[in-house]
């Protein structure tokens, strides 16, 4: 194995029940990689991060995990190679952020020493990392759904994983909260090391912070590689059925997707706002 390629899925086949969602899917996750999947709903990202985490037993092929097999391992050693922030998470009641940020030891504690000094350290450190230290004290379910997510990410670098999953991390949060937890993913990324693989919906979000894009539709890979290569109008109309532009973000530099305004109501608009023509959809009166 490549170090190069610490997980990886080799003829997975993905289902719930009789339902099959991917067939023969192979994947590898480049290390050292901010990786991204993308795709329509329904298409089968979460049911591969599900597998990558094993969450989920493939009906045929296997997930590899540090050159073994997944499911050979004991659970608190996945646990202590491998950190999972689910799409839905929720807190046990009357918890703290401190307790809950805690828990992210439990792979790591021994029958015979169950907590330490250097456990207290990496847990204040955890903290710090998502900006929630002033929050130590206070309870879960009071905060905001971007404290809430950032306390998550807390516990799961409190794992002190190399490899983070993260699915949909950004879901009902608001545009600058998403921009907070991004921002926080791409600095464990370049400051911490960290191998991040993140489902996203955005496409302009994954376009602008991954470094390794996964692009899925229909439970298979229909393209993969640097957004920068990789995004073209072709494959988002492919993909999402979208027709668009494929313009460069003027911030970024990364590819930038503007949807083409297939019924021409949007600039019709606007030519009525530029002429003072705009109608209101209310009869004027005389």
């Amino acid at each position: 194995m490549s170090q190069s390629e610490r997980l990886r899925g080799e003829n997975l086949t993905l289902a719930y029940d009789q339902r099959v969602i991917s067939e023969g899917l192979g994947i590898a996750i480049p290390d050292n990689s901010f990786t991204v999947i993308v795709g329509p709903n329904a298409c089968g990202k979460s049911t591969l991060l599900r597998a990558l985490s094993r969450m989920l037993k493939p009906s045929t092929g296997a997930v590899h995990l540090d050159g073994r097999e997944i499911g050979s391992y004991p659970s608190k050693e996945v646990a202590r190679r491998l950190g999972l922030l689910p799409q839905s998470s929720i807190a046990p009641d009357g918890i703290t952020v401190a307790d809950l940020v805690a828990r992210g030891r439990y792979p790591h504690q021994k029958f015979l020493k169950q907590w330490s000094r250097s456990d207290e350290l990496i847990i204040t450190e955890a903290m710090r990392a998502t900006r929630v230290e002033e929050l130590a004290g206070r309870m879960v379910d009071e905060l905001s759904g971007g404290q809430r997510q950032r306390v998550w990410l807390a516990m799961v670098l409190a794992q002190q994983t190399p490899l983070l999953l993260l699915d949909e991390p950004t879901t009902f949060l608001d545009i600058a909260h998403q921009m907070d937890v991004l921002d926080l993913c791409a600095e464990l990324h370049h400051e911490r090391g960290h191998t991040l693989v993140a489902v996203l919906h955005d496409l302009n979000h994954a376009c602008r912070y991954a470094t390794h894009l996964i692009a899925m539709k229909d439970g298979a890979v229909v393209a993969e590689g640097d957004p920068a290569t990789v995004v073209t109008a072709e494959l988002v109309e492919e993909v999402f059925g979208l027709p668009c532009r494929v313009i460069e973000d003027p911030e970024t530099g990364t590819p930038l997707i503007v949807p083409i305004d297939r019924r021409g109501t949007i600039a019709q608009r606007a030519g009525q706002r530029g002429t003072g023509r705009e109608s209101t959809g209310l009869r004027s009166r005389v």
